[in-house]
């Protein structure tokens, strides 16, 4: 029998970390020499602009109200302005001793929309809570009963306008583009027929175009002495054509799903809208939560179209406020700033909402 040597077997390497902020850095930021290159000349670029917008921004900035203080040689940003302007950018031509009311009805609005997409508001109930909370909102707004002095919609402006707007026409278009979506898969080629023709219709011409119909055509095709509030025109307009899209966003998370479910449904006994609600519908809008929700973020920032038929809402209000006092208009860009940053804030909001619902509605496919 021939002895056998001993030989040890090399060491391999350690296993390198795929989780953490250096192995993210690593992965995202220095994948290949093209992507590091890149991080390189932005983190230059960055270097050097930066130190420059955080002096203009923040450290010789002026922050009082005073247009004097402004106009001083070496001052940056000009936050007096908004110290300045803020109530009319935020709450538009509403009567200037009655802006509390504006301001409780968009705290109501805001924490319905938090109630609302928090799981553990989401019962029969809450439906009643949005009435509610419209009924005092518009009860507020308006006026004219409990001692408040009546204010026309045409005054409304600024933040209560864009939150009305934006979260109405999103709750009135979702069930609106779930019909249309099933209608256009529909058998029944009147039905097909009548869906398809409202969602070419309306996606082949721009907002700018239904809200200019809805104000000012729409009225002319009134009976003599009949109106309709041109805030109701609007939110219509918006409505139609927030539909419009999201229902093609459905349909394409409608023709994922594979065909087989859809007859397997059938040899159960299932009925139509039994397989649409328990089978179909939940597996569908789950895939698309994403695009909904950009759809949702579109709509929300698309409330500043409504301008152009004299309704101010926050971008409106701004352009109002500055226009008006001719020695704060050179300040508009830090007026924009700030009406950048409420936008943000909501639209960064619902992205991280989207992500957390895609989270929950996808557990069960996660491996």
């Amino acid at each position: 029998m021939t002895a056998q040597t001993f030989q040890a077997i090399a060491p391999r390497p350690a296993p390198v970390a795929s989780e953490g902020f250096i192995p993210w850095i690593r992965g995202n930021l220095f994948g290949d020499w093209l992507t590091g290159l890149t991080t390189i000349l932005i983190g230059a670029a960055l270097l050097y602009l930066l130190p420059q917008l955080l002096s203009w921004g923040l450290f010789r900035a002026s922050w009082l109200p005073n247009y004097d203080a402004c106009k001083m040689q070496g001052v940056g940003a000009c936050w007096g302005v908004i110290a300045e302007k803020h109530r009319l950018i935020l709450f538009g031509r509403y009567p200037f001793e009655e802006q509390w009311r504006p301001l409780v009805a968009t705290l109501l609005m805001l924490g319905l929309l938090a109630a609302s997409c928090t799981r553990a508001f989401w019962r029969r109930w809450l439906v009643i809570l949005w009435a509610i909370v419209l009924g005092v909102f518009f009860t507020l707004m308006l006026g004219n009963v409990l001692g408040l002095s009546k204010v026309e919609t045409d005054r409304w402006g600024g933040l209560p306008l864009t939150i009305l707007l934006a979260s109405l026409s999103m709750a009135m278009a979702f069930p609106i583009a779930l019909m249309m979506a099933l209608g256009r898969r529909s058998k029944l080629p009147a039905i097909r027929t009548f869906c398809s023709i409202y969602v070419e219709l309306i996606r082949g011409v721009p907002l700018i175009s239904v809200l200019f119909m809805a104000s000012f055509m729409f009225p002319l095709f009134m009976p003599q002495g009949f109106t309709i509030d041109v805030l109701i025109r609007v939110l219509v307009g918006i409505t139609l054509f927030s539909a419009a899209y999201m229902a093609e966003v459905i349909r394409g998370g409608l023709q994922a799903i594979a065909k087989g479910q859809i007859e397997a449904a059938a040899t159960l006994g299932l009925s139509y809208w039994q397989t649409q609600r328990k089978i179909v519908l939940p597996q569908a809008l789950a895939m698309v939560v994403p695009s909904i929700m950009n759809n949702f973020i579109s709509t929300f920032k698309d409330t500043s179209l409504v301008t152009i038929v004299s309704l101010y809402e926050l971008t409106g209000a701004l352009s109002m406020a500055l226009n008006s006092d001719s020695k704060w208009r050179p300040f508009m860009i830090e007026g924009y700033l700030f009406i950048a940053m409420i936008y943000f804030i909501f639209c960064f909001s619902m992205s991280r909402y989207s992500i957390w619902v895609e989270k929950q509605v996808n557990r069960g496919t996660r491996h």
